[in-house]
């Protein structure tokens, strides 16, 4: 099982290796932030709500999800017409980036990086705009 477990957590290959984040339009981002922390016991700041769990394969690696409602009509979902944007945890993520180009996926902007990791934005077949991050690991 260590064995398994080793090669999971040195596997590189570019991909999406979970959820970071759930992000949808919402007409007042403060109350409604409020309402779900009141009534579902989230704890919010003025971002939204962040779950942390362990990776099952890596105990010691503690990996983020962020919730947070925007402001109907924010400009970070365009071009997507959608209500909501899904982030996804990727590895390797210049990797995935060359992949992608090269199946014709319209990426829409060049990696940008952060302290906390590397984010892109690409478009789906049905015009979702998707954010891909490739978070900083950090363990606990």
């Amino acid at each position: 099982m260590e064995e398994l477990n080793n090669e999971r957590t040195n596997d590189k290959t570019p991909k999406v290796i979970g959820i970071g984040g759930i992000f949808f339009f919402s007409d007042n981002p403060e109350q409604t932030r409020e309402w779900y922390a009141k009534n579902l016991g989230l704890e919010v700041n003025q971002w939204g709500s962040t779950f942390e769990s362990r990776n099952i394969n890596n105990p010691d690696e503690i990996n983020s999800l962020q919730w947070s409602p925007f402001k109907n009509g924010s400009e970070y979902f365009t071009p997507s017409k959608k209500e909501f944007m899904i982030n996804y945890r990727v590895q390797n993520i210049e990797g995935l980036v060359k992949q992608l180009k090269e199946n014709g996926v319209t990426v829409l902007d060049e990696i940008t990086s952060y302290d906390y990791g590397k984010f892109v934005h690409i478009m789906d077949t049905e015009g979702n705009k998707i954010e891909l991050w490739e978070e900083v690991v950090s363990t606990k």
